[in-house]
């Protein structure tokens, strides 16, 4: 039993580590948002996706050191990470937008909402697939 706990410890300190991480990238996502409504006088939509996209950067060399220690290459790591990103961009907009636009609801709350839902699908992209250790199968080209 001691055996199968083991990972689900790692697992939890590694998730601990990326939501350390992605504090970060949250708050330059939040401050993006707030002087591109208050200041700027943007869109919530089109402040939060622009802050996302900050954030994403900011986080992928955190999140390359210390959440998962990778070891692959940053040619290797970088594409999936973007690419995980860029899906959790596209779910993040299109949640905000559905949430403020149509629901009608205040933009922090939705933006609040809208990260949870985005820690959860960063996290397991970057673990299952962008940091994810080469297998033999990753070798030949199947995983």
């Amino acid at each position: 039993m001691k055996a199968s706990a083991a990972p689900s410890y790692a697992i939890i300190r590694r998730f601990i580590r990326f939501a350390l991480v992605g504090a970060s990238g949250t708050l330059i996502q939040y401050i993006t948002l707030w002087a591109g409504v208050g200041v700027l006088r943007a869109s919530p939509v089109v402040a939060s996706a622009i802050g996302y996209v900050f954030g994403s950067i900011s986080n992928y060399g955190l999140n390359y050191v210390f959440t998962f220690r990778s070891t692959k290459s940053h040619m290797a790591a970088a594409p999936r990470y973007f690419t995980v990103l860029g899906i959790g961009w596209c779910l993040n907009t299109g949640s905000m937008a559905m949430l403020v636009n149509a629901i009608r609801i205040d933009y922090w709350l939705a933006q609040i909402v809208t990260t949870g839902f985005g820690l959860i699908w960063n996290f397991l992209g970057s673990h299952l697939w962008a940091f994810r250790e080469s297998t033999g199968l990753d070798q030949e080209g199947l995983g």
